[in-house]
């Protein structure tokens, strides 16, 4: 039934409303139904996301996943919903929340695969009310002072605002992949990827390899809409590739639906560890960490 009325209203709230008129609509039905529940219903309710981890050894990315109440709303479930990304309906703005925590003060380069195509034509298109660029609008808000950097394979929907750049991108073709890296802007890596592009194993671990990496010290990758019926082919893939490839990052599976594609896998680089360096003082000797060896999430 409610998927009849879907299809009955379509139609004439396209012909009578404008894609800003819907968005506004959707946000106020969201405080409404969503939002407000929430704010209050996380006073007395505590809901953890299901966290698994890779390895067999004690994750602190881990450990702060599941500490996440994902009842409670934060500032990035009001700016996303608010700019029309469906972030906030999928429950993840409460985990970036926690794992961006420190960070929103400071002048790091965002990258978001996947700007939302509004082009039925094209595969997972939102619909005509789709906002492209939602997301990217969103980590510019919650980010003052970054720079946020898009790419799609939707050539339509690309766009240049303030603090905000897209980029062309194939995520099947590595050589498409790479040539975003390229760009001028990019070369340097990113402290926050996010990967919302295609969401199928195979498009997932195309961008993953060529892109983790671009991954800065310290920083964080993202892949949205993971399905569980892909996580025994990622866990293989973990296990027995990316544990050796890069064994200073940490992985975590977080299961928020174990029937569709709401979850995520993050991924975090360490930081690497002080360098010591040895000075002598007369016939002493002492050690002292050196101070261009401290993580830095800023750009360099």
């Amino acid at each position: 039934m409610k998927k009849r009325i879907k299809q009955f209203l379509r139609p004439v709230i396209q012909r009578n409303l404008s894609p800003k008129t819907v968005q506004a609509l959707r946000f106020q039905l969201w405080l409404i139904s969503s939002y407000y529940p929430r704010l209050i219903g996380s006073r007395i309710v505590k809901r953890r996301a299901k966290v698994r981890a890779f390895g067999g050894t004690r994750s602190s990315l881990v450990e702060e996943l599941r500490a996440v109440n994902l009842m409670s709303p934060q500032e990035t479930c009001l700016v996303m919903a608010k700019w029309g990304s469906d972030k906030a309906r999928n429950e993840y703005t409460p985990l970036y929340s926690a794992l961006f925590r420190g960070r929103f003060d400071r002048p790091l380069r965002i990258v978001e695969l996947g700007l939302g195509t509004n082009n039925p034509e094209m595969l997972s298109s939102m619909g005509v009310f789709g906002a492209p660029g939602a997301s990217l609008r969103g980590w510019r808000q919650l980010f003052p002072h970054a720079l946020v950097y898009g790419a799609d394979v939707d050539r339509g929907i690309l766009f240049e605002e303030d603090r905000i750049k897209t980029f062309y991108c194939d995520q099947l073709n590595r050589s498409s992949i790479l040539e975003l890296w390229s760009q001028e802007e990019l070369r340097r890596g990113a402290e926050i990827i996010i990967e919302d592009g295609l969401h199928t194993f195979e498009a997932n671990i195309s961008f993953l390899d060529a892109s983790l990496p671009h991954l800065q010290l310290g920083g964080i990758y993202v892949v949205e809409d993971v399905g569980w019926d892909s996580f025994e082919q990622w866990n293989d893939r973990i296990e027995s590739i990316y544990l050796k490839q890069y064994p200073t990052y940490e992985f975590a599976f977080v299961v928020l639906s174990d029937r569709g594609y709401n979850n995520l896998l993050v991924i975090r680089r360490m930081p690497d560890k002080p360098k010591a360096k040895t000075t002598r003082e007369g016939s002493e000797s002492r050690t002292e960490v050196a101070d261009d060896a401290q993580p830095s999430l800023t750009p360099r």
